[in-house]
């Protein structure tokens, strides 16, 4: 964070068409600053100008030149200027850097969120069971496609997630091959399911699979859940371990 007091103010001078290992050296230089911690950096395109080469550049409603001038500034630190500029100079090739005594008389701060900050971020682990239901495309169920209906059936019984997964290439119990023709709708592809929640929701699910499927396979797996997810401020210090607690019984996990 930059405080108030002594700093340097940096400009680079670029030329719009300049790259840098096939992009533009502005995006890079700002992708650099950015992930080096620079307190904030602004690009600047200059609607006419010259350079070194003393070629007259301008834009106008006829022809928007790509060669226009472009300057990129920021302030911070003489300690972070000087680790930064090294790496500044290889990016700005040609181009021109200048660096400028300044003081910060007031730094920018983060502007107040109108929701509530999500600051603590939290890796909930816990134990579940994934269901996966191998169909056919072709399988209905009540004059709708099967694993449509399924999904409906698993959201309508609170289930946490389910992805379906169109085969590409497979076969299955009559060993007949299976290929996705993108020019043609086969309608023969393979469908899976893939739902993940507590064991005993699941099982609690399985006899409506019965009566739904009438040729497929299901197949049940032990699974580790790791969720990440942020805690609002407002949450108390043993919420997010009650949280880790009662992972199993989750309803946000998705596959």
């Amino acid at each position: 964070m930059l405080n108030a007091g002594k700093a340097i103010k940096v400009s680079i001078y670029l030329s719009d068409g300049a790259t840098y290992q096939g992009v533009p050296v502005y995006s890079s230089i700002l992708d650099f600053l950015f992930f080096r911690g620079v307190a904030g950096a602004t690009v600047f395109k200059g609607v006419a100008g010259f350079g070194a080469d003393h070629h007259m550049h301008s834009a106008n409603l006829v022809e928007i030149s790509d060669r226009l001038p472009i300057k990129i500034e920021f302030i911070e630190t003489r300690e972070k200027v000087d680790d930064l500029l090294g790496k500044l100079e290889v990016l700005a090739g040609s181009g021109l850097i200048e660096m400028q005594e300044t003081t910060v008389a007031k730094p920018a701060q983060v502007s107040k969120p109108k929701m509530p900050v999500l600051p603590a971020h939290l890796k909930i682990e816990g134990k579940a069971q994934m269901m996966r239901i191998y169909l056919s495309e072709e399988d209905r169920w009540k004059d709708k496609p099967l694993h449509e209906a399924l999904v409906a059936a698993l959201r309508a019984n609170d289930i946490a997630g389910v992805t379906v997964y169109r085969g590409i290439l497979g076969y299955g119990a009559h060993r007949r091959i299976h290929k996705d023709k993108p020019l043609l709708s086969s309608h023969h592809g393979s469908i899976m399911l893939s739902a993940i929640d507590t064991a005993d929701k699941l099982r609690a699910f399985l006899p409506l699979v019965d009566q739904m499927v009438e040729e497929g396979l299901v197949v049940f797996s032990d699974v580790d859940i790791i969720k990440y997810a942020y805690r609002a401020l407002d949450v108390e210090p043993g919420a997010a371990a009650a949280e880790q607690r009662s992972v199993s019984e989750s309803k946000q996990v998705r596959p």
